[in-house]
């Protein structure tokens, strides 16, 4: 049976799949000679996982997770979803203080390409881990912990550095999110007053179907206060569900219309016991400081002729500034501009190009596990310890026995 991403548009060559259970199973594998790649939910849409040789599933890494209440973490198995984490914590009276869109991915994919919730005060879901296991490509085992070196360059590592086996997380009390929407806001007014509407509830996410692109479609407010936010321009309130998609049923999305309710319930755009599409789609984003968000904006705004004949909405969210090499957020707050396209890669992909080239004044940095064209030069002006990071791959990985095409810029560099 093919094996392919749950989009559908990348079908992996792997000539041998492994499912280990245990670090020691990784271990082994390991100390086997050939390429090999670790796959985590299939999630992502670019190449970065495939292999023509052993395709590593983490799915079976996914060991029960251990709170430690002293130190507020939490330690588990690559693996795991975040949805399942996300209850086993709250079975506990603990919470995670971010999640993603869709809490189907699996925690070492997650941060092993720095995907990302939102929130101005919030990190990326990679800055919430505070160790992590790693079985090095000669099969050894390495533990390393926030503050030691090289732990910046492993979290989001882009899985060159070897397989991650076991995750330890931040974590904080249990808490109540209300979720609230808004329709139809004016471009114009969320640019003038871009700080407010970003900061006005514990996260914020914008999306545009380009429809009409001189207006945002919705705006989404995830609130841990009571009080409704307060929305520049004073948008309409959604007074029933919404679907990010035109036409499409809200029944997968979390619960909305400002009802309070557990973290793990409103947190994420989708519920877990949902599949939030057919994965008949594409997607791409594209990262830029937070200084540099409106222009950006106003930048992708003047290719909206190209853009929706393809797109099925855009989303824009913010995350808070981190230290980790390679993540979205290196060293800045940063805007992430979310690209959910209909399912014509040829087309889309030339888009992005102009996406890519419209953005490029402004250091965006694309998502790693999306698509994007950006060549190996484009990626090292804007991620400044890029070449640092490819020196560490070669010295954790001399055989290069985890790289695959996708990382090929890792040698030019």
């Amino acid at each position: 049976m093919e094996l392919t991403n749950w989009a559908g548009n990348v079908r992996f060559r792997a000539n041998r799949i492994a499912d280990p259970a245990s670090t020691d199973d990784v271990r082994e594998i390991l100390r086997r000679p050939g390429r090999v790649r670790a796959l985590g939910s299939g999630h992502s849409f670019s190449l970065i996982a495939d292999t023509e040789a052993t395709l590593v599933s983490t799915a079976g890494l996914a060991s029960a997770p251990v709170i430690d209440a002293d130190a507020r973490t939490v330690t588990v198995g690559a693996g795991t979803r975040y949805g399942h984490l996300a209850q086993a914590l709250e079975a506990e009276g603990w919470a995670l203080s971010n999640l993603a869109s869709l809490p189907h991915i699996s925690i070492g994919g997650a941060i092993a390409t720095g995907t990302h919730g939102s929130g101005d005060g919030v990190g990326t879901l990679s800055s919430a881990v505070t160790a992590l296991e790693l079985v090095t490509p000669t099969g050894d085992v390495l533990t390393l912990a926030r503050g030691d070196e090289h732990f910046d360059a492993a979290v989001v590592s882009l899985g060159a550095l070897g397989i991650v086996t076991r995750v330890t997380l931040d974590i904080e009390p249990s808490f109540e999110v209300r979720q609230r929407l808004y329709e139809h806001l004016p471009l114009e007014t969320a640019m003038s007053h871009f700080d407010a509407l970003m900061g006005a509830a514990y996260s914020v996410s914008l999306f545009l179907r380009w429809t009409d692109p001189d207006t945002i479609d919705q705006v989404w407010t995830k609130s841990r206060a009571e009080e409704p936010p307060t929305i520049p321009g004073d948008p309409a309130p959604a007074t029933e569900p919404l679907h990010m998609l035109a036409g499409v049923s809200p029944d997968a999305c979390t619960p909305q219309l400002g009802e309070p309710g557990r973290w793990l319930d409103r947190l994420p755009h989708f519920r877990m016991s949902h599949t939030p599409s057919s994965g008949a789609e594409l997607q791409s984003e594209h990262l830029v400081p937070r200084r540099h968000a409106v222009a950006a904006i106003r930048a992708v705004r003047e290719l909206a002729g190209d853009i929706a004949p393809l797109i099925q909405v855009t989303e824009i969210r913010s995350m808070r500034a981190d230290s980790l090499w390679l993540s979205p957020a290196y060293e800045t707050d940063t805007v992430g501009l979310h690209f959910t396209w209909l399912p014509d890669q040829p087309a889309v992909e030339a888009v992005i190009a102009k996406i890519e080239a419209a953005l490029q004044p402004f250091a965006a940095r694309p998502h790693w596990g999306k698509l994007a064209t950006m060549n190996a030069a484009g990626r090292a002006a804007v991620w400044p310890r890029l070449a640092d990071f490819a020196a560490l791959a070669r010295e954790f990985d001399p055989g290069s026995r985890m790289r695959n095409p996708y990382l090929g810029f890792l040698d030019e560099l």
